[in-house]
């Protein structure tokens, strides 16, 4: 089934590029981390720090080809695995037509005074499964 998927276009900043002219690769997870705001909302859609609710768990990062200054790069969102407190996100980026790099993100619904995950309520998990294409 097609997935759901939602996507930020990122025009990348000289100040981004390496040595060798292509973006570093310490910028891609930044612009990942930027184009899950989306998700954030779901999860506290006022932004409010001191109600933050969630963890990044695991990342897992691959470079497809090199992306470089001066072209937009679209980066793609989606919801590839729900859990009991946690899910996946698989976030793609593309440049020219070309996937660049690819990373899947495991994040926990989290409450920070007790230090423990917390079960995705029924409201959060109809909106995950949305981003699924389910």
């Amino acid at each position: 089934m097609q997935q759901s998927e939602f996507s930020l276009t990122i025009q990348p900043r000289f100040c981004e590029t390496d040595a060798l002219g292509h973006i570093n690769n310490t910028v891609i997870p930044v612009w990942f981390e930027a184009a899950r705001e989306p998700i954030f909302k779901i999860f506290n859609p006022t932004q409010d720090l001191s109600k933050w609710n969630l963890i990044v768990a695991g990342f897992n990062f691959a470079f497809n080809a090199p992306t470089y200054f001066a072209t937009d790069v679209i980066v793609k969102t989606w919801v590839s695995r729900i859990g009991n407190s946690s899910f996946e996100l698989t976030q793609s980026c593309w440049q020219q037509g070309k996937q660049t790099a690819q990373a899947q993100t495991t994040m926990v619904n989290y409450d920070f005074t007790t230090e423990k995950s917390v079960a995705l309520s029924a409201e959060i998990r109809a909106q995950l499964e949305l981003l699924t294409g389910r």
